[in-house]
């Protein structure tokens, strides 16, 4: 299977760049800052870089040091519907991706957008009410080229 993450190894884009990039955006965005709020872990980037790096099929860092999928989607979970968040997300991580220099590969910063954008669709927004329905056990879901691995 080909992954992203060698892509992105091999373009000198470093996933804790993106992190970083994307973090600067959505705390100056009026309304995806407020996700913020109250606070986030001080190595907030370090582990979103290694999430990410990790489902774009680079090493098992985020699972192997700092939790499971469960952990990361009870992090956004009872916090209700917020679609117009969503879109800014989105949205700023496109701009993170031009602000770390990913502009002339159209193929590559698609799959990126389709990882994440899916992600903040579906992972990241599926358990709106409570962070305690979110079930134990979940593994963080892989994307490749084609889009979604899906586990046999």
């Amino acid at each position: 299977m080909r992954w992203p993450f060698r892509a992105r190894v091999r373009r000198g884009i470093v996933a804790a760049t993106l992190a970083n990039a994307w973090h600067a955006r959505v705390m100056a965005d009026e309304v995806v800052s407020h996700a913020f709020s109250h606070g986030f872990h001080p190595d907030h980037n370090r582990r979103l870089a290694a999430y990410w790096a990790e489902a774009l099929g680079g090493p098992p860092d985020y699972s192997g040091f700092y939790g499971d999928e469960t952990s990361v989607v009870r992090i956004h979970s009872g916090n209700g519907q917020h679609e117009d968040m969503d879109r800014r997300a989105i949205s700023c991580f496109e701009q993170a991706l031009t602000d770390v220099g990913l502009t002339n590969d159209d193929v590559l910063r698609q799959v990126l957008h389709d990882y994440f954008a899916w992600a903040t669709n579906t992972t990241m927004s599926r358990y709106e009410r409570s962070p305690d329905d979110v079930p134990d056990g979940l593994r963080i879901p892989k994307w490749s080229w084609e889009g979604l691995v899906r586990e046999s």
